[in-house]
């Protein structure tokens, strides 16, 4: 994949049975050159990486519908413009339906249209631009996408009921048959032959032509799912039973048993549709979370908008009680907004001027006026439903088990049958008992519960960690989060609040207080560092003017050097200042550092004599939950490790009050990364706690990098989990999130496993009837789902 662009895409896929069907899609999409592929069974969806130099889109799709399946086609509903009759709107169709694979309807009275097309052949540019050249306007729709889809499945989802209860009303006359013979009348009809045989027809070929239609596809692509064992099973018990009827052979009939399991096969997937479509709950509540409307001010007047139409820059009015439409900052009025949709914080969050304020968070109180800084897909709600599909969609390492085996499994079953039914024929004599024998052996199978397991657990989980305030970037991050063993927590923004304060300012002979103070901060003025940032605010707070500097230079991580009125200075930290040969007073530094307190001095410099002005401490209040989230970390076996730029004695004195035995003292920020680096070295699993742009190589480097969410865009994108929460109880909250998302995983592929490797045996040896064993097949799915389901009310926090 080198030659040509790499292009990502994900495409929705219908008729997917089990994992079989999944990793067979993913095996014919990697054969093609330049192809890497995977499908998510839970999700219905592949993600595909493709050269377009090597292959195109129509190659892909293609390779899926040889598979068997289709990918589903997507609906948009587009937003016309300047259409004024009949004919604009045939105009517009005739030149939507002239790109490939598109479908069109226009709306004259509401001037919209809506738009069927295959992802990859065509792409919502395409479509717009197709409107433009036949002489009109079009804009996206967006919400209509994912309630059209919605739709679809709802309708889908409706029909198979109907038809499952039609193939109940059939199927239950037969379960008399069956029940007789429980009851020891193995040689009474209830019901007439013929009339059994004419019930079951339908079951068999209408009803259960979905799973003919299925295995068709699967054996013509060289390939196996759950839809061949149940046609194969449910086919030998018809058509022996036809052959019976039809000859008037004396022999048993086992109508009732390919019926019942065509039935209970069918009221299980409605049953696991209906459970899979819980899942992704969270990311439906998110959707429904974005305001539809918003009101801005025009010449004067209060006007409502549609929220969509919102630009950058654009002054809208929130009152109390209404939900914010788009991300933005406060430019006049004071409120309390509750975020607790974003946040998982219950508590409101106070609103005044130049604060942010983020989409579908509630207004309590107070009216907001506020300037949009992101709209549209650029939102932090957006970027939440992005995030948290990308990270459903993917796959977790765990899973590769469960995809090797699932490879096989089919294949291993109908070989298990066959030996079945020679090796009982042989040992009993008996065909009949053989027959039924192979027969359950093949229903009872379930390559579904194993293709189930991994995916619907990450769903559950990843949402549930949207509710708590934890957006994990992808599968492989939740399961590595499981393993910690080190965390290394960077101090200043992540223990602390990372808005340190000045605390003390120390003048040393003649020069005062405000004098020191106002050289210091003239001196910081240039620096975006927090330290200097503190400096800069108590030296506003004091009134002092800033003094202008010249020849400004910085020393990396020590301290700079400047003139002001034709004076020179060094500031720095007090080994930075020894450096330069200034004599520093050890007993002061030392009283301040044993205090947990930065100090910055000052100096003058003449020539070669270099003489101190003074010293000025600042200190970085502790987050109230940092001590509580380290007590946590260490009752679960993690080690903590503080990295910090302060000096030793700083260091310790902090994490004596935290609680941390283990600190890394005078960091330079270039340097945490190596130290990231040498804790790996020990072979254990390291995870990374950060807020800054200076913290992304180390969010990078560890294993598992978790980001503040109020820190830099640049760490957020570097980090594999985001922590909405300024809290270090949310690193907490992650990885007991991923320990119980990982739990849930084993124990449903222990399940899917142990199901199978007894289910089989049992079925073998003619400890189950078919019907049973049927029934048992459409559960086990279903109980996997329901087992996923629970991490919903896993309390993490």
């Amino acid at each position: 994949m080198n030659n040509g662009k790499t292009k990502h895409i994900e495409l929705p896929i219908t008729g997917m049975t089990c994992a079989a069907c999944a990793n067979r899609i993913e095996r014919n999409l990697n054969k093609l050159p330049g192809v890497e592929a995977a499908v998510n069974f839970a999700s219905e969806k592949a993600h595909i990486g493709y050269d377009t130099s090597l292959v195109d889109m129509p190659k892909l799709i293609h390779a899926i519908e040889k598979s068997g399946f289709q990918v589903v086609p997507q609906w948009v509903q587009l937003q016309l413009h300047s259409i004024t009759c009949a004919a604009c709107a045939g105009d517009i169709e005739k030149a939507l339906t002239k790109l490939p694979g598109v479908t069109a309807q226009v709306n004259i009275a509401t001037e919209t249209a809506q738009v069927s097309f295959v992802p990859g052949l065509v792409n919502l540019t395409d479509l717009i631009d197709a409107v433009e050249k036949a002489g009109y306007g079009a804009n996206e729709m967006t919400e209509f996408t994912h309630s059209a889809e919605k739709a679809r499945r709802s309708v889908a989802y409706r029909a198979e009921l109907w038809l499952f209860w039609i193939s109940a009303v059939l199927t239950l006359p037969l379960v008399l048959q069956m029940g007789a013979m429980f009851v020891g009348h193995h040689d009474m009809d209830v019901l007439p032959r013929w009339l059994q045989w004419l019930l079951a027809t339908p079951v068999q070929f209408w009803i259960g032509k979905r799973f003919y239609r299925g295995a068709w596809h699967a054996l013509r692509s060289g390939g196996a799912n759950m839809d061949v064992l149940v046609a194969l099973g449910t086919s030998m018990a018809y058509f022996f039973s036809a052959i019976v009827t039809a000859f008037s052979l004396d022999q048993h009939v086992y109508f009732e048993a390919s019926a019942a399991i065509i039935t209970l096969v069918l009221l299980g997937k409605l049953m696991e549709a209906r459970a899979k479509n819980r899942t992704s709950e969270v990311i439906e509540a998110l959707i429904r979370l974005q305001p539809k409307t918003a009101r801005v001010e025009c010449n004067g007047e209060i006007v409502e908008v549609l929220a969509n139409t919102l630009q950058i820059n654009d002054v809208f009015i929130v009152r109390s009680g209404e939900s914010i439409p788009v991300d933005g900052v406060v430019i006049e009025g004071a409120s309390s907004v509750n975020e607790s949709m974003l946040t998982g914080e219950s508590l409101p969050v106070s609103k005044q001027t130049n604060d942010q304020v983020f989409a579908a968070t509630l207004n309590q109180q107070g009216l907001l006026k506020c300037r949009a800084t992101s709209v549209g897909a650029d939102t932090q709600l957006a970027a939440i439903i992005r995030l948290v599909k990308e990270a459903q969609g993917s796959k977790a390492p765990i899973q590769r088990m469960a995809d090797a085996v699932s490879g096989y499994f089919v294949p291993a079953v109908v070989g298990i049958s066959v030996l079945t039914l020679m090796i009982t024929w042989l040992l009993a004599g008996d065909f009949v008992l053989a027959l039924v024998n192979s027969i359950a052996v093949l229903v009872i199978a379930c390559p579904c519960a194993l293709g189930l397991a991994t995916p619907t657990a990450i769903m559950v989980g990843t949402g549930r960690g949207v509710q708590a305030g934890i957006l994990v970037k992808n599968a492989a991050a939740l399961e590595r989060a499981e393993k910690i063993q080190i965390i290394a927590v960077d101090k200043t923004g992540t223990l602390t609040e990372g808005q340190p304060v000045v605390t003390d300012v120390l003048p040393i002979g003649v020069i005062s207080a405000d004098d020191l103070l106002q050289i210091v901060a003239s001196l910081e003025q240039g620096s975006e560092h927090p330290l200097a940032q503190a400096i800069l605010n108590s030296a506003h707070l004091a009134q002092l003017s800033l003094l202008s500097i010249q020849d400004f230079s910085t020393v990396v991580g020590s301290g700079v050097k400047a003139r002001i009125h034709d004076l020179s200075y060094i500031l720095g930290s007090p080994k930075f200042l020894l450096q330069q040969g200034a004599d520093i007073d050890e007993g002061k530094i030392v009283t301040l550092q044993a205090e947990g307190k930065t100090v910055i001095g000052v100096a003058s410099t003449a020539e070669h004599d270099v003489r101190v002005l003074g010293y000025v401490a600042i200190a970085d209040r502790l987050r109230d939950t940092s001590i509580e989230a380290i007590k946590k970390l260490r009752s679960m076996n993690i080690d903590v490790v503080m990295l910090t730029g302060d000096n030793a004695l700083t260091a310790n004195a902090i994490a004596k009050r935290i609680g941390i035995s283990d600190f890394r003292a005078e960091v330079q920020p270039q340097d945490k990364a190596q130290e990231i680096k040498k804790l790996k070295s020990s072979g254990k699993i390291v995870g990374m706690v950060g807020d800054g742009i200076n913290d992304a190589p180390a969010l990078a480097a560890a294993d598992v990098g978790f980001a503040i969410g109020a820190g830099s865009d640049i760490a957020i994108e570097a980090a594999d989990v985001t922590l909405i929460r300024n809290d270090l109880i949310s690193v907490v909250d992650a990885i007991v999130l991923s320990r119980a998302t990982l739990g849930k995983i084993r124990q449903n592929l222990f399940f899917a496993f142990f199901y199978n490797v007894l289910g089989i045996p049992l079925a073998a040896m003619g400890m189950l009837n078919p019907v049973i064993a049927g029934a048992a097949m459409a559960m086990s799915s279903v109980s996997v789902v329901t087992n996923s389901l629970l991490l919903k009310y896993k309390k993490i926090n």
